[in-house]
């Protein structure tokens, strides 16, 4: 099985070559091999190395950033999942699509299923929608979207990151308290999109995160704990819990957005809980 996988250098395009399974003759490439907003380039790389299997992880994730930049946003988000998706149907490949749970507005009350009305409330959002909508249009028959949430990993940038390098220089923590989801290890996600890239009766619109909910807050404890226990951060550290409002960012973000994983256990995916993710990810950063 020959798997072409876009964003190779992020965090899940990382953990995609390390988990990748033994039947994979795996192809990875970068931004800089790639553009993926370039239809003319996209078409012809993939014609060239006509693969099995397309894993889109490329993304401009830089959620806020995205505000002021939406034509980049648009660009990788939205333009670069059509170009992948048009590319496989010429190829005869399967895409498997990687989104958001910022697809949804965080006013629900209860785990979104992958059917549940979507309302972006950013720039990021909205092009990530839009590249969801563009991939199940051209490729209905042989597309995977997979949303997921709170990505973080042993390296890149990221909130476990952020939050061990700020304890660490300042001792305390102010965390919002009133956005929740669930986090979800890198490595979690790398290992489900191989089990769908293994398994072509999945198609259409998934949701994979860890198990759990948490918010940001609970996640920085969590961080704080775990951390204190492994010497990775000092065992006197304060996390205050804030709201949202105390934090204005550029964007703005679902209060809610735990996503429900139940499509995929049909499948024999069942994800274990974040924390014990977590204290995986902290032990890689311990003994790296």
């Amino acid at each position: 099985m020959k798997v072409l996988v876009t964003g190779a250098t992020g965090q899940v395009g990382r953990s995609l070559a390390r988990t990748a399974v033994n039947e994979a003759e795996l192809v990875p490439v970068s931004h800089s091999e790639l553009d993926i907003g370039d239809t003319d380039a996209v078409l012809a790389y993939v014609r060239k190395q006509a693969p099995e299997v397309i894993i889109n992880a490329a993304a401009h994730t830089a959620v806020d950033r995205a505000e002021s930049e939406p034509q980049l946003a648009a660009s990788v988000n939205a333009e670069g999942p059509r170009h992948l998706a048009a590319a496989a149907r010429e190829v005869g490949a399967r895409l498997i699509h990687i989104s958001t749970d910022f697809v949804f507005d965080g006013t629900a009350s209860v785990p979104y299923r992958p059917g549940a009305a979507t309302a972006p409330l950013s720039v990021y959002g909205r092009t990530k929608l839009a590249g969801e909508q563009a991939v199940l249009e051209i490729l209905p028959e042989r597309s995977v979207i997979v949303r997921t949430a709170w990505v973080y990993a042993a390296e890149g940038s990221n909130f476990v990151r952020t939050m061990l390098r700020v304890m660490n220089a300042s001792g305390a923590v102010r965390v919002v308290a009133d956005q929740v989801g669930t986090p979800t290890a890198a490595a979690s996600l790398a290992e489900t999109l191989w089990k769908i890239a293994s398994e072509p009766r999945i198609t259409g619109i998934h949701h994979w995160t860890d198990a759990g909910v948490a918010s940001w807050y609970d996640f920085a404890v969590a961080i704080a704990e775990e951390g204190a226990a492994l010497n990775l951060v000092p065992p006197t550290v304060t996390v205050t819990p804030i709201a949202t409002a105390d934090y204005p960012t550029p964007a703005r973000r679902p209060a809610y957005s735990v996503l429900d994983k139940s499509s995929l256990a049909g499948y024999g995916l069942v994800p274990a809980h974040w924390r014990r993710r977590l204290r995986t990810v902290l032990g890689e950063m311990k003994s790296g």
